[in-house]
């Protein structure tokens, strides 16, 4: 199990700052062979592709969840910590993104060798599980269960920093309730926020928030509202999810640039959620924009398995191909 030392305090101030044209490649679904849950991974047919090793530049990651009681939903790669990284590996994948049931679960697990050994870096780790599996947020209007919520990010976060990862704060930031008013989940939200980032701060770790579209919060719904939540936190980045901003975002190339070296994390996804390449996404504005203020974090395929994980992977990676490399 993950200690969690010290007090949980905040930090000093400081300001905030479609044609998608799939190559006829990418419709390569059926000559793409789909991978069976007990096919070995060995035996795909994919050819490992040379990583650059500089690191000014913008790298790839694909999703891989261990929580049975999310399947089917927006998460690439099914198949346990060991047989997902081989896919990763073998298709030239950066980075994984993981979604995790708990830290606990980690415990114990050699997650940074092994993803070294297949030439992987770990991009960052999920907390989302608080809520769906424990029904936690940061804006629940007990404050005992606001403390459990920031406990069980907090522990997340120690194992990320260990991995060099940041923890990603979606779906566990919450919203407001008959009970609590939105003005109060806000400052419970920040509360939580503010505390999260002192311990990343400690451990010398990083937290990614989330803005998400309006059907899944009213918190922070567009990164401009992203910046002024975490406004002041030194550990706390935003990550910029397109399928969200895609919904929420009047100019996302412009809100891209607005949010500047705030923008610590991407999940690449297509306007329907499906992998980049599948929908009707403008990709090649939102990736200058990325250059145009220095990213050089992941575009993590944060997206459905659709028509199959093996599919989602490999459109996911001609799309970056195309747009990034």
């Amino acid at each position: 199990m993950v200690a969690v030392h010290g007090s949980l305090a905040g930090v000093a101030k400081h300001p905030c700052q479609r044609t998608q044209e799939l190559s006829s490649n990418s419709r390569r679904s059926t000559s793409v062979r789909l991978l069976r849950n007990n096919e070995d991974c060995n035996h795909l047919g994919y050819k490992s592709h040379m990583k650059m090793k500089t690191p000014n530049r913008i790298r790839s990651s694909v999703t891989l969840s261990l929580v049975e009681e999310s399947r089917g939903g927006p998460f690439v790669l099914w198949d346990g910590i060991a047989r997902s990284m081989d896919l990763a590996s073998s298709m030239g994948f950066d980075g994984v993104e993981i979604f995790p049931p708990d830290a606990e679960s980690l415990a114990g697990v050699p997650i940074g060798q092994m993803a070294a050994d297949r030439n992987l870096s770990i991009a960052a780790i999920g907390t989302g599980a608080g809520w769906v599996k424990h029904r936690l947020s940061l804006a629940d209007g007990s404050a005992g269960k606001r403390q459990e919520a920031i406990g069980f990010i907090a522990r997340i976060v120690e194992v990320a920093a260990s991995l060099g990862a940041g923890a990603i704060i979606g779906s566990m930031q919450g919203r407001s309730t008959p009970e609590v008013s939105k003005e109060r989940a806000s400052g419970y939200l920040r509360e939580g926020l503010e505390a999260l980032d002192s311990l990343a701060a400690r451990s010398s770790g990083r937290v990614f928030y989330e803005p998400l579209n309006r059907y899944e919060t009213d918190q922070c719904n567009t990164l401009e509202s992203g910046c002024r939540m975490i406004e002041g936190l030194g550990s706390t980045t935003l990550l910029a999810d397109w399928f969200h901003m895609n919904i929420e975002e009047a100019d996302m190339a412009r809100s891209l640039r607005e949010a500047g070296d705030r923008v610590g994390h991407v999940h690449f996804a297509d306007t329907n959620r499906s992998a980049v390449g599948m929908g009707h996404l403008e990709v090649s504005p939102l990736i200058q924009a990325l250059r145009d203020i220095n990213y050089t974090g992941y575009l993590s395929a944060e997206v459905f398995p659709l028509p199959s994980s093996i599919v989602a992977a490999e459109v996911t990676l001609e799309s970056y191909r195309r747009y990034v490399s």
